[in-house]
């Protein structure tokens, strides 16, 4: 059942979220109004555990501070499923090569809900305030990304990221050495899809489906028998497709006749199929030259036809002719 396959979209979706933050800036301006500092806030992946420990340790970091704030740090914290976006799991995409040829398949994604968390951790709060309006306004509630999901697939799928929540903490606590944190957190919820493998297109259609079945249970005396059916279905053309050319139209038909007349009656056979124009037949009786013929048969339409016209018969050799995507139509039965 399983194979090996990474279409890395997991990864690629964290670091399209994390690109959302990393041009953030803060300024600080004198009495003035004149901006005397303006600090890009770096941006980190990492729990917020492990830069609030930071703060409060001395690690010999081959540095004079502890670490410098303004900083931001995302996480993937959780996966769920989202079953209001649930697909037909049947359906299959094709991704096309350079040329417009059909090379790879996959069937439809799974939609499943990756949960972030962004923290933002300043020292004053002015600094926290121009961070948080710098990313509120984007997300009413959702804003979409544009995340390439599969390798193979020119193009990209707009991924929603909506903001959850807000919440905010001051770690302001304890004596004068202790050092202020103030940290809000921010929930964010991408509405991503995770793909299957990929797999090569085959050239060959599926030729014959049996499906058996238990039909039910007769009971004759004390012995009890099951009864099997099993339907067979093999996929049949609706057109010739080696030029089977048999015989040639004597007299015209209309949209309404049932019984048409042929250069020769013998190159035909009861129970089988016929094909002129566009349109099927059906042979249901031969008399001479004069066949009595099903019409509307299968896909194909009701067409007028006129003296001369070719008749091509429809056997099995033609449907070894089907190619994928073709209309075809199906033969089957009970047993």
């Amino acid at each position: 059942m399983f194979e090996y396959f990474y279409n890395e979209i997991l990864r690629s979706t964290i670091i399209s979220f994390g690109s959302l933050f990393n041009g953030i800036e803060i300024k600080h301006k004198d009495g003035n109004d004149e901006t005397w500092s303006v600090v890009k806030v770096p941006l980190a992946y990492g729990p917020t555990q492990k830069f609030l420990a930071r703060l409060e340790q001395t690690p010999d970091l081959n540095t004079p501070v502890q670490m410098t704030l303004p900083r931001m740090s995302f996480e993937f914290i959780d996966l769920t499923y989202d079953p209001e976006r649930k697909v037909s799991k049947s359906q299959t995409f094709v991704i096309t090569g350079d040329t417009g040829e059909q090379t790879k398949k996959a069937y439809m994604p799974v939609p499943y809900n990756m949960v972030f968390e962004l923290s933002v951790m300043t020292k004053l709060n002015d600094d926290m305030l121009q961070i948080t309006e710098q990313i509120l306004p984007y997300f009413t509630p959702a804003y979409t990304i544009p995340v390439k999901l599969l390798s193979g697939l020119t193009e990209v799928v707009n991924t929603p990221v909506v903001l959850d929540n807000v919440s905010m903490e001051d770690d302001y606590e304890g004596n004068f050495d202790t050092r202020r944190a103030l940290v809000y957190t921010f929930r964010f919820t991408a509405k991503t899809y995770l793909y299957g493998p990929l797999t090569d297109i085959s050239s060959s259609i599926i030729e014959k489906v049996s499906v058996g079945y238990i039909a039910g249970t007769r009971t004759k005396g004390k012995t009890q028998y099951e009864r099997d059916v099993t339907y067979t279905v093999e996929p049949r053309a609706l057109k010739d497709y080696n030029g089977s050319e048999v015989a040639q139209l004597t007299a015209n038909i209309d949209f309404e006749d049932t019984v048409i007349e042929v250069s020769d009656g013998t190159k035909f056979t009861k129970k089988t199929y016929i094909y002129m124009g566009e349109e099927q037949m059906y042979v249901d009786n031969i008399i001479d030259n004069k066949l009595t013929v099903r019409r509307a048969q299968d896909k194909t339409p009701i067409q007028q036809h006129v003296l001369g016209a070719a008749i091509y018969s429809i056997t099995k050799a033609d449907a070894s002719f089907i190619e994928v995507g073709d209309n075809f139509g199906f033969d089957g039965g009970f047993s």
